[in-house]
């Protein structure tokens, strides 16, 4: 199966953004935050993101299921080509065409996001502050204690799309993104949590309603990726005007023999 490599961020730009809510993380990676970590590769009209700076690798190959045999075509391309372990997020049924090559460990069904109704959303929390730099010596410890293995990359504190909230001058909650692209028009919301002590008490509501207002003064989508079965987020998000728009799945692979 032959597939390209890409390397035409104008060209990536226009196929991933007829689908804004799919690939908004896919888009945030065009930036130049991103770009130096990510190869791209197409067949048809279908897109794979590989990107290297998480360890191990993330592979994003998504389309909808009427697209479901483009996007196998290009997932067996790929096969020679991804690396001895990777994470993967796949649209359903892509996983089936590298069983063969590689040992397949599900993380569950996921779901796509979008912000479709920002009315609902509350006014800005005058408890919920911008977060810097400065404030990762508070961060790391509540991410340890609220939400252990998550993926957060210090640099973006820099974007200053990352909101907390105290409660007597303790940093108990937060929200961020994993992507934001002024440029591209999309953002994909991240590394949200609580602390335990104080879940159900709205702060991490408070701090995503602050974060979604403040992002839309610099794009068009807001996005994010959320477990199917983590009922409470799931809720806590169309609760504040969040659509599920799409199903995919998070998977390890580890390459056979």
């Amino acid at each position: 199966m032959t597939i390209n490599s890409v390397h035409d961020r104008a060209e990536l730009a226009e196929l991933l953004s007829r689908d804004l809510a799919l690939h908004a993380y896919e888009l945030g990676d065009l930036d130049d935050f991103f770009w130096p970590y990510t190869t791209w590769y197409r067949h048809g009209d279908s897109v794979a993101l590989l990107y290297h700076g998480s360890d191990p690798p993330t592979l994003l190959a998504l389309d909808r299921p009427e697209h479901a045999d483009r996007l196998a075509a290009l997932v067996d391309g790929l096969l020679p080509l991804l690396p001895v372990r990777c994470h993967a997020h796949l649209s359903p049924g892509a996983e089936s065409r590298l069983a063969d090559r590689f040992a397949v460990e599900s993380h569950g069904p996921h779901l796509k996001m979008a912000l479709t109704d920002p009315d609902r959303l509350p006014p800005a929390d005058p408890a919920a502050v911008v977060l810097s730099a400065a404030d990762l010596p508070e961060l790391l410890p509540l991410y340890a204690a609220a939400y252990p293995g998550n993926w957060f990359d210090p640099r973006m504190l820099g974007t200053g799309q990352y909101v907390g909230v105290r409660r007597d001058g303790e940093l108990l909650a937060v929200a961020g993104v994993h992507v934001w692209s002024p440029g591209y028009r999309v953002a994909a919301l991240g590394n949200v949590t609580s602390h335990p002590r104080v879940r159900g008490q709205g702060l991490a509501r408070a701090a995503v309603a602050t974060l979604c207002r403040r992002l839309l003064g610099t794009v068009q989508r807001v996005a994010l990726n959320v477990r199917a079965d983590n009922e409470r987020a799931v809720a806590l998000y169309t609760g504040l005007g969040f659509t599920p728009v799409a199903e995919y799945g998070e998977f390890s692979l580890t390459a056979r023999g």
